[in-house]
């Protein structure tokens, strides 16, 4: 189960997303909107993991992240942004596709050995709602594919064929998210 706190954040995701966008060369230009959202448990309860579905321009975007409590060793390049959370304090923000626990998170889902996280929302101590996820995420394996390396897709308008694949499903679509 993820715990989500009720809380502010500074800047906002939507704010951190946008900036690292502008960073990427295929990154689009525009507003961005976030469409939805799912997280994986890390087993260790440290690391923070989502993914963000969000839309620039005409182009769809899966922007997997980690959220951590101190900054990850020899990750700088791959650092997204630091916010401010009310309830944690500074959070270092990371592409999860170099984070080593949101890879092994990715790794057990295609593998089918882990699901999607369930959503608490805590006000200090009590837990006042279960969230259901905006996006549902699910494994599909084509048994006559090899199995390769694991890949997050960033651009959503890939197609893949074989292997195994995660598929995220939100009320107006669906894309692979990862694969191998």
């Amino acid at each position: 189960m993820a715990i989500l706190h009720r809380a502010t954040v500074t800047p906002t995701k939507t704010e951190l997303v946008a900036c690292w966008l502008d960073r990427q060369s295929w990154g689009g230009v525009g507003e961005v909107e976030v469409i939805g959202s799912y997280r994986f448990d890390d087993p260790e309860g440290a690391v923070g993991v989502e993914a963000l579905i969000v839309s620039r321009g005409s182009s769809l975007f899966h922007v997997p992240m980690t959220y951590r409590g101190a900054a990850l060793d020899g990750a700088e390049a791959h650092l997204i942004g630091t916010m401010d959370h009310s309830v944690l304090g500074k959070r270092w923000i990371y592409e999860a596709i170099n984070d080593p626990v949101a890879v092994a998170c990715f790794a057990r889902a295609l593998s089918g050995q882990q699901k999607q996280a369930t959503l608490d929302l805590y006000d200090g101590d009590d837990l006042i709602a279960r969230r259901e996820p905006t996006v549902r995420i699910h494994r599909r394996v084509d048994a006559a594919s090899a199995v390769g390396s694991l890949r997050l897709v960033q651009a959503l308008d890939e197609v893949f064929h074989g292997g195994e694949t995660l598929v995220a499903t939100w009320r107006d679509g669906e894309a692979v998210v990862a694969a191998r």
